[in-house]
């Protein structure tokens, strides 16, 4: 078999693989399928998500179907004013060896699991915080200067309230940098209420069943490197992150207005990985403009860091956004 045709045969069973998994977290995690697509989407792309949504929607449902979907490790750590940085990262502790001699060993935190759900990361102080950023970013830890290597498809799924302010810590620019996407977790209509209530016991007795293995998901991520961009498309997504700094010379007034920092580097990465995603399952294996369009939100709206008139104003990321990608279709048309 050459190449082409072994390629085209990965890219048809990475769409199945895929489409197997949103059906079967999809029966568990109901009402919200672009929300289960978009995460799938960013442990493929060896992303984080932080999930923003009123309690009571299934944030913790959702990470934990999706651990037992995936057959990997998963673990929960209550986030809590009072919660310090060895309860994630673990610590040194004495014990006793067969000869009676006292010993430091490390024991392991929460953190060291595939994935780890963060529940209401804004409820930890800074500090606490803080302990997830180099796991977040190099899937290692530090402790008492000997480094950790975390599990090989370690991601981390955050939670927060946006409606409940007292005893809660903002997360910092350099930390929500770090997320992948962030997913907001809509309330379900009227038919997704009754589907709830009809199956809230049924749910509860079922087994979930793992769909992919290991093996499975090396090869998605491998056929997902295989995935080419070219230079105008890449340019397309390049100019979007550039027009989102008020200071760029090809900004829009509404940037330049509202906007005090734009979207990072790291905001072209993850428009570029979820793209590629996107291409393989409409079965291509060269990224497209129309790619960007569902993951556009979810890869910029927390890396804009808006002005106090945008929220005197009720601007918001979302429209800032839709403007931006507006005037870059606008001006690469010729050129794709």
């Amino acid at each position: 078999m050459d190449h082409t045709a072994e390629l085209r045969q990965r890219v048809e069973e990475f769409g199945k693989n895929f489409s197997k998994a949103q059906e079967v977290i999809s029966k568990i995690f109901l009402g919200q399928p672009q929300l289960v697509t978009h995460t799938l989407l960013a442990f493929l792309c060896n992303g984080h998500v932080l999930l923003e949504g009123l309690p009571g929607l299934g944030k913790t449902l959702l990470a934990e179907t999706l651990s037992k979907v995936l057959a990997i490790s998963c673990s929960r750590i209550q986030a809590t004013p009072d919660l310090m940085p060895a309860d994630i990262l673990g610590t040194n502790v004495l014990w006793k060896g067969g000869d009676g001699a006292l010993n430091l060993r490390y024991e392991k935190g929460p953190i060291f699991a595939d994935m780890v759900l963060v529940d209401e990361i804004n409820r930890a102080t800074p500090r606490t915080q803080s302990a997830l950023l180099q796991a977040m970013q190099e899937k290692k830890v530090t402790v008492f200067g000997i480094t950790h290597p975390l599990p090989e498809h370690f991601m981390v799924i955050a939670t927060q309230n946006p409606i409940e302010m007292e005893g809660t810590y903002p997360l910092p620019e350099a930390q929500l940098d770090r997320f992948f996407f962030k997913l907001i977790v809509e309330f379900p209509n009227l038919a997704t209420l009754m589907d709830i209530g009809r199956n809230s016991s049924q749910w509860q007795k079922s087994e979930v069943p793992a769909v992919w293995t290991q093996e499975t998901i090396r090869s998605m991520k491998a056929t997902l490197n295989e995935v080419c961009i070219a230079d105008p498309i890449l340019e397309y997504a390049s100019q979007m992150i550039l027009n989102s700094h008020p200071n760029a010379a090809k900004a829009i007034p509404l940037v330049k207005k509202y906007v005090m920092y734009g979207a990072s580097p790291r905001g072209l990465q993850a428009l570029v990985q979820a793209a590629k995603v996107h291409s393989l399952l409409a079965g291509r294996v060269h990224v497209a403009r129309e790619d960007f369009n569902e993951i556009l939100m979810p890869s910029l709206q927390h890396r804009l860091i808006l002005k106090y008139e945008a929220e005197a104003e009720g601007i918001h990321p979302q429209e800032i956004i839709l403007n931006i990608q507006e005037h870059c279709i606008n001006h690469t048309r010729e050129k794709i």
